[in-house]
């Protein structure tokens, strides 16, 4: 019987033989009287957003975008909706021509409108997603140094969503990070 080997069935065999190296390897240097020791640490990322200075800044100029683009959107929605009362109101006296032109009209707004969200939703996400990313630049900087000092070798975030399924309260190191981040960044 003739096999062929998928793409899967070599990639299974390379990740299976890349493990038994790393047994191998670790208990090689296990026998030999070799030992790993590390030191985990584990932060809350929404914390750090929530409590520090930098982070509720990012926040409130999020929070200002968004609200000064749902000012936009809200105003798009009031002409909209005048246009379709005016058309409602006017509706009995217009001519058939008039009332497709108007119907037209109020189309071509909507599409307009429905365009537009779209494009502030964008600029909300893009706004979203550049004030963030540059929060997290700050907090791995900052997590980095913390992490040093503490001579933590690993963190992980156990925030909502977060890696860490358990951990013991003793390895967070959110505090220290939090005191850090605002006196590096006040």
């Amino acid at each position: 019987m003739h096999r062929t080997w998928s793409r899967y069935s070599v990639w299974r065999l390379g990740w299976i033989s890349g493990v038994l190296g790393i047994v191998l390897l670790v208990g090689g240097c296990a026998g030999s009287g070799v030992k790993f020791e590390s030191k985990v640490g584990v932060i809350n990322a929404q914390r750090l957003l929530n409590e520090t200075n930098a982070g509720k800044r990012a926040k409130d100029i999020l929070a200002s975008f968004s609200k000064n683009r749902q000012a936009l959107m809200e105003s798009e929605e009031r002409e909209l909706r005048r246009m379709e009362e005016d058309f409602a109101r006017q509706a009995s006296v217009l001519s058939p021509t008039a009332k497709r032109e108007r119907e037209e009209q109020f189309r071509r707004r909507m599409q307009e409108y429905q365009q537009k969200a779209a494009e502030l939703n964008r600029e909300v996400q893009e706004k979203q997603k550049d004030v963030l990313e540059g929060f997290r630049d700050k907090v791995e900087a900052v997590v980095a140094k913390v992490a040093k000092s503490l001579s933590v070798q690993v963190v992980v975030d156990k925030s909502k969503g977060g890696a860490t399924i358990y951990h013991e309260e003793g390895l967070d190191i959110s505090n220290q990070v939090i005191e850090a981040f605002n006196r590096e960044y006040p």
